[in-house]
């Protein structure tokens, strides 16, 4: 069974070297859309009988991983060192780096990545995001999953 949470944020980016506008300092009003994997309980006496797992829970550790560091932050590519330069000027910043451009493809990959490891942590592989998609705006998104 697959279910799905969607959450939204807001966050600034950039993207070095692009042929248009992208490459200047600019933000979003992202969503992502995490779709998890797991067998419905089926133990009666169970909190989550009938449920893969909680909404609220899974959207607690989705907020976690990915939202709260996220929200209201400029992700920037570590080696785009202008930027960060600009930034580290600022006190109190808050500045999420990446080892990758943040493109919404990229960051895509990295939320599912990292959301698959904190999914594994807390339910040892019984419930595991299958497919992340990130909006970066209404009409254009990512989708990642562990087949990417």
């Amino acid at each position: 069974m697959r279910i799905t949470s969607r959450m939204e944020f807001d966050a600034g980016h950039r993207i070095p070297n692009h042929k248009s506008t992208c490459k200047n300092l600019h933000g979003h009003r992202y969503a992502i859309e995490v779709s998890l994997s797991g067998e419905i309980i089926q133990q009666e006496d169970q909190s989550d009988f009938g449920m893969v797992l909680d909404f609220k829970d899974a959207k607690e550790l989705i907020r976690s991983t990915i939202v709260d560091p996220w929200d209201h932050a400029f992700i920037v590519y570590k080696k785009d060192t202008e930027v960060l330069n600009f930034l580290n000027q600022i006190k109190d910043h808050k500045t999420v780096i990446l080892d990758r451009v943040p493109t919404a493809e990229n960051m895509a990959l990295i939320a599912f990545q990292m959301l698959d490891a904190a999914f594994m942590d807390k339910f040892d592989g019984k419930i595991k995001p299958s497919l992340v998609r990130l909006y970066e705006t209404p009409n254009n998104w990512a989708d990642a999953s562990s087949s990417t």
